[in-house]
C-alpha cells in the first residue's frame, strides 16, 4: 500500500467514526459501480447520504473540497442513482457530502453537509 493509499484509508475511517458518532449508520464502504466510487454511504434518519471523503497533507493545490469538481460530482451521481436502483431505495432523499481531512493540521475534519446536489 502506498503513502497516498495509507493517508486516504487513515481519512475514511475518521470520517466514519465521526459519521457513526453523528447516529447515522453505515451502508456501505467503498462501494463500486461502473467507473465511479462512493467512499462511504450511511443513513441519516431517512436520508441516504453519499460521502466523499478528500484527505490532503497539505493544501498547495487548494483545499479537499475544491478537488471535488462537477466532473467527480457527475461520477458521484452516476454511482449514487445505481446503488438506489441496487437497493431499491427509489422513494429515498439523498444527501451529497464532502469530508475534507487534514491530518497534518491535527487530523482536522471539515465536515460539509449538502456539499452539492442533483441538477
Amino acid at each position: 500500500m502506498t503513502d497516498a493509499m495509507r493517508l486516504g484509508k487513515a481519512g475514511e475511517n475518521m470520517v466514519c467514526r465521526y459519521v457513526l458518532q453523528k447516529g447515522m449508520k453505515l451502508l456501505a464502504r467503498n462501494y463500486r459501480a461502473g467507473k465511479g466510487e462512493v467512499d462511504l454511504i450511511a443513513l441519516d434518519g431517512k436520508t441516504v447520504v453519499f460521502i466523499e471523503v478528500k484527505t490532503r497533507s497539505n493544501m498547495n493545490f487548494g483545499t479537499a473540497a475544491e478537488a471535488v469538481g462537477y466532473r467527480k460530482q457527475q461520477i458521484l451521481i452516476q454511482t449514487a442513482q445505481r446503488y438506489i436502483a441496487e437497493h431499491r431505495l427509489y422513494d429515498s432523499n439523498i444527501r451529497f457530502d464532502v469530508a475534507e481531512v487534514y491530518p497534518k493540521e491535527g487530523s482536522r475534519l471539515n465536515y460539509i453537509e449538502n456539499a452539492f446536489g442533483v441538477n
